[in-house]
């Protein structure tokens, strides 16, 4: 983990968060996404934010595990499509800059920790990052995952990386090229869910892991995830998938599809 050093995130909770909620407990970090009214897109201060949590996770040797969770009923609508046109939301965090460019598909592969993502609500584009991220999946039964770059002149280059690590590379293809919404049922099926829950159990279900992987030696868990981070593609695949997106935004169709998506209004394609 480059972005913050150990001494920047060490005062957890002498920051002030916009975006998310945090809590430290019996070893285990919750981290919750707090922007359920702009469906929890992902602005720029939001992913500094997670940033800075999971390296603070990353370096405290007394935090074992996180679980990632969000408010509303839309867990991540991806990111946020305003900020990409350039209208950024004020707001009073106090977290830092880190200075670079924060690459979200790469934050979940550094920190070394058992992470665990408790979907109950809706997942779209950029929120596959949280899934295929985290180590274990726990999802309610009755939402739904879309790509919908496609459909807005966009491509989730990043995404789709980050898909391939657990899912089938030609089901992803055809995910993101046709946008559709992914039944849950087959998200579990192609390896994207861990497992599902309805609504009720669903905490009971997350907690249940929770104690399993306690029972289990911290050290050696988190050794075992650092060599699997070696396997990985490096951070220069995903930076060149980074930069296809800005690529992507700047062209005519990208621009179409912004202003037709601000504009609520179907994008006229010109093949540009």
């Amino acid at each position: 983990m480059k972005l913050y050093t150990p001494v920047q995130v060490k005062d957890l909770d002498q920051h002030q968060y916009a975006f998310i909620q945090l809590s430290v407990v019996d070893h285990v970090m919750h981290l919750t996404l707090d922007r359920a009214n702009k469906k929890n897109a992902l602005h720029p201060q939001m992913v500094n934010e997670i940033a800075f949590a999971l390296h603070h996770a990353h370096f405290n040797p007394d935090i074992w595990i996180i679980t990632i969770s969000a408010k509303g009923n839309v867990f991540c609508a991806g990111a946020d499509l305003k900020a990409m046109a350039g209208i950024i939301e004020a707001h009073d965090s106090t977290v830092p800059d880190s200075g670079q460019e924060v690459l979200i598909g790469e934050l979940f592969n550094k920190v070394y920790k058992p992470t665990i993502a408790k979907i109950t609500g809706d997942v779209y584009a950029g929120g596959f990052f949280f899934l295929a991220g985290c180590n274990i999946v726990v999802a309610q039964d009755d939402i739904k995952f879309g790509l919908p770059e496609v459909k807005r002149g966009l491509y989730p280059f990043q995404v789709m990386a980050a898909l391939m690590k657990v899912m089938p590379a030609r089901k992803v293809i055809d995910w993101c090229i046709r946008a559709y919404n992914l039944p849950v049922a087959e998200a579990l099926r192609y390896g994207l869910v861990s497992e599902l829950s309805t609504a009720e159990n669903i905490d009971a279900a997350v907690q249940q892991i929770i104690d399993e992987i306690k029972q289990n030696s911290p050290t050696a868990i988190r050794m075992g995830l650092e060599s699997y981070d070696q396997l990985q593609p490096s951070a220069e695949q995903h930076q060149y998938l980074y930069d296809m997106l800005q690529k992507t935004i700047s062209s005519k169709d990208g621009q179409e599809g912004l202003s037709a998506f601000r504009e609520k209004r179907k994008p006229i394609w010109i093949g540009e």
